[in-house]
């Protein structure tokens, strides 16, 4: 019954046309927030897809590291153990440490990781090789694999070398920083180059793990970290790995490795919904003044209603449900309009990045089911506050049909 009278009303030729004005600019404003706030969302949740997307490519689902230190021991039984364990798929053993990567008069400071041969089943960094190959060589005949940051500092050039690169690396055996056996040196051929994340490429190079054994003095049974591949859920696999290992190791899953990011990500978002929310409020003004003038519009109405019985919540109930009536079609309007934008966009990515420094060249979209319900639940909010007022005062106050 009260949308019967709630759309009779909004359809119904007013008296002043400045009536209708009104209660249309509302539901455009409306449709303008509401298909602003799903846009910008869904840019941010492809943006947020594609980073972890990388970033998973990177770092493997379940990290093991030293809970103090920098390297830990794990026997051989350990890590049958930690083989057995349901829904490990798959680890790899890495050493890892700081060095300096010279090439003639360029240089570069760099993060060394020493991986073994199942390395590539763990992660994915071998699907981001953009010149050269994933090799890393033999401990007496290393071959290392470079970010693409670092392939310009040090003025390498994978695919056309010239004279080798000279790796220099802390020695753990010198007596002292200042002494002249401060630093091993040995050379190395640069034969690949990857491009993950600008944080990766300009930090990390791979080479094998036997190498970096060799360099830092490291026994066969010493780790930095142990990659581990999962089925499922990481979390449950963390439990058991912490409960076999004990307290003397930092399991991590990929999520607590990149906390930070993500939480960073998480509250952009937010920040981005709330002002944005801030165009639904405007709107809300709108409709405020649509709704009182049309109560001042259908007095006679309220009153021979108040004459055949309408109590005070029927009548707030008419004013509110046209208030909804407004915010519902200016809400379903903005987010049809901007699933078809984003459609548009994932179909034939229209709207381009500037530069060409990221992995992508244009804005990525990714509809989430949860955004609409949400913009769905804020413009109900908002509609309800803004049209209470108008419709309580209507339910209120006595006409007269002789006014």
């Amino acid at each position: 019954m009260n949308f019967l009278f709630a759309w009779r009303y909004f359809k119904s030729k007013k008296s002043t046309n400045a009536i209708n004005l009104i209660a249309w600019i509302s539901v455009t404003a409306i449709a303008v927030g509401s298909a602003a706030l799903i846009i910008v969302l869904s840019v941010f949740n492809g943006f947020e897809s594609l980073v972890k997307g990388l970033y998973s490519d990177f770092y493997a689902d379940v990290r093991v590291a030293p809970a103090t230190g920098k390297t830990f021991h794990l026997s051989a039984e350990q890590l049958k153990k930690v083989h057995t364990i349901t829904g490990v798929l798959g680890l790899s053993a890495v050493v890892e440490e700081k060095a300096v990567l010279m090439n003639g008069d360029c240089s570069s400071i760099v993060y060394i990781r020493g991986v073994d041969d199942q390395f590539t089943n763990v992660s994915k960094i071998s699907n981001h090789i953009r010149r050269g190959k994933f090799e890393l060589g033999t401990a007496d005949v290393p071959k290392i694999v470079v970010g693409a940051g670092i392939e310009n500092a040090a003025c390498v050039d994978v695919e056309r070398p010239a004279a080798p690169l000279t790796l220099y690396m802390p020695n753990r055996s010198a007596s002292s920083f200042v002494s002249s056996d401060a630093l091993n040196a040995f050379n190395v051929q640069a034969v690949g180059t990857f491009m993950v994340q600008q944080d990766f490429d300009n930090k990390y190079v791979f080479s094998n793990i036997g190498f970096l054994r060799f360099m830092m003095n490291l026994k066969d049974d010493e780790y930095s970290t142990l990659d581990i591949k999962t089925i499922y859920e990481s979390d449950q696999v963390k439990k058991e790995l912490q409960k076999l290992l004990g307290s003397g190791f930092l399991v991590q899953t990929r999520y607590e490795q990149n906390q930070s990011l993500y939480t960073v990500m998480q509250i952009e978002k937010w920040v981005i919904y709330g002002i944005l929310s801030l165009i639904l409020v405007v709107a809300a003004f709108n409709m405020i003044g649509a709704l009182t003038m049309l109560v001042l519009e259908k007095q006679k109405d309220i009153a021979v209603m108040q004459a055949m019985g309408a109590n005070t919540n029927r009548i707030k109930g008419i004013f509110l449900t046209e208030g909804l009536l407004l915010a519902g079609l200016g809400g379903v309007s903005g987010m049809l309009i901007a699933a078809f934008i984003c459609w548009i966009q994932l179909k034939f990515e229209l709207i381009k990045l500037g530069g060409n420094t990221f992995i992508i060249d244009y804005y990525p979209v990714k509809m989430v089911i949860g955004d609409f319900l949400l913009v769905g639940g804020t413009v109900f909010i908002i509609a309800i506050l803004a049209a209470y007022i108008p419709s309580r005062k209507a339910s209120l106050q006595e006409f007269s049909l002789k006014s």
